[in-house]
């Protein structure tokens, strides 16, 4: 792995990014999947969020990657934050007690 400084520092993040081009997200308004609070219109915003990346061929890996890095805010592969601590708290015994 080269871990010199790119000229073109975006060419160098392509390979990790890719998946973000056939996003079903990516015509949409990113407001979208940030909705602001827990209740009212945030919940209609969450749903209409979720209902784009149920039909998204990119959302495994949208997902894997918000876990990754820890993503806290957000809609990510049709997840919510509250989605997201509960699959880190599921897999993450499980991970630590293998190998």
């Amino acid at each position: 792995m080269n871990y010199t400084t790119p000229s073109r520092p975006a060419e160098a993040l392509a390979p990790y990014a890719t998946w973000r081009l056939s996003a079903a997200c990516r015509q949409v308004d990113p407001e979208l999947f940030f909705p602001v609070g827990t209740a009212g219109p945030a919940i209609d915003q969450v749903g209409q969020a979720k209902g784009i990346c149920q039909g998204c061929p990119v959302r495994e890996a949208c997902l894997g990657w918000a876990l990754r890095n820890q993503i806290a805010f957000g809609i990510w592969g049709g997840t919510t934050e509250e989605d997201r601590q509960a699959l880190r708290r599921t897999f993450a015994p499980r991970v630590s007690h293998e190998g």
